[in-house]
């Protein structure tokens, strides 16, 4: 089964050379292989698991009652609750599940943060060494959390952006036969986790949906949670949050500034709305004095955009966001409390 839309995967180069790992879907699409979680009653009815892996995704959808507008309503998907803090622990164990690497393999990833400290995870519980190339100016909780599972870190140019970190990424990647670079931004396993994983879990949890508002960062939660839930509800508008360019929104990236990730088909989208750094900022500060909910800035502008198209439909109507992370990794910065949000926001790297 393909995505509607999906570009073709990249070709990938000999086994036992460098390789960036772009698999193709299988037959049925790509599974998380089951019967890991133990089957072991509990008093309580909770999960017993045997792997910390095995308690990626079935994240909760929860109402925004106070944030809603009247006579509709929004539920957000809190992908903070899984293990790392974030949505990128479902691409990161579905990538690495389909790479089919070899014992003690290295990995390389460009990332800021997130993809990073998930992989970093899988790699520590499956025995594979990680190198993540990131901006120097990424905050200090994303670099230690990285360091605490056993990750080496590259820098790359702080004003370069991700852009940057991918950039060396693949030149690290190409000049040494040592590593594999599954590469988030064009690996077929991250819209099929999201297919499989966040976008089937939508569906089963909710009677309609009217419209899914995502960040616009790889592509994979958009394309793959849109294809999922439009299969269910084929009138949904599948809508992005898109930064200004310039803006440094944490997890988001703006098409403007030269870059679409091979797995993005913006025509699979039915809206792009910007959203300032200013705006993102209100609205994760709004999210959290009023619903108690602790997101990263990024969340601030789904919950932003979210509003907006809530808004413009009928009454009754369903509206999903997809909140990428929780909040922990930002406490050292300034934005939650400060007057100015653009210098707060230029003072580090957010995507």
């Amino acid at each position: 089964m393909m995505l509607r839309g999906r570009p073709a995967a990249v070709e990938q180069s000999a086994r036992n050379r460098h390789r960036t790992v772009t698999p193709s879907s299988p037959p049925g699409g790509y599974r998380r292989p089951r019967g890991r979680r133990a089957e072991v009653p509990t008093l309580g009815g909770g999960v017993v698991a045997e792997s910390l892996l095995d308690l990626i995704g079935d994240t909760p959808l929860v109402a925004l009652e106070r944030l809603s507008p009247p006579g509709r309503r929004i539920y957000a998907k809190l992908e903070g609750q899984n293990p790392t803090g974030s949505i990128k622990d479902r691409i990161a164990l579905a990538m690495v599940d389909a790479a089919q690497l070899e014992p003690g393999q290295e990995l390389i990833e460009p990332t800021s943060g997130n993809t990073g400290i998930s992989l970093a995870l899988v790699a520590k519980l499956r025995g594979y060494k990680l190198t993540c190339v990131m901006p120097a100016n990424a905050t200090p909780e994303r670099r230690l959390l990285l360091e605490l599972y056993g990750a080496t870190i590259v820098d790359s140019p702080a004003e370069q952006g991700s852009n940057g970190a991918v950039r060396l990424a693949q030149e690290l990647a190409a000049s040494d036969p040592r590593y594999v670079m599954l590469f988030q931004y064009a690996n077929e396993a991250n819209p099929r986790a999201h297919y499989d994983g966040t976008g089937a879990e939508i569906v089963r949890d909710l009677p309609r949906v009217d419209a899914l508002v995502a960040g616009l960062g790889t592509g994979g939660t958009l394309m793959g949670t849109g294809a999922r839930v439009r299969e269910a509800f084929p009138d949904v508008v599948v809508a992005a949050a898109e930064p200004h360019p310039g803006d440094l929104v944490m997890g988001l990236r703006s098409l403007e500034e030269g870059y679409v990730p091979p797995i993005l088909d913006v025509s699979q989208l039915d809206r792009k709305l910007l959203v300032s750094n200013a705006q993102s900022v209100a609205a994760v500060r709004v999210l959290l004095e009023r619903e108690g909910i602790f997101a990263g800035v990024s969340s601030g502008a789904v919950v932003h955009v979210a509003r907006r198209i809530a808004e413009e439909l009928p009454g009754g109507s369903t509206v999903v966001c997809v909140l990428a992370d929780a909040g922990w990794k930002y406490l050292s910065a300034d934005f939650w409390t400060a007057e100015d949000v653009e210098a707060s926001m230029e003072r580090s790297f957010w995507w």
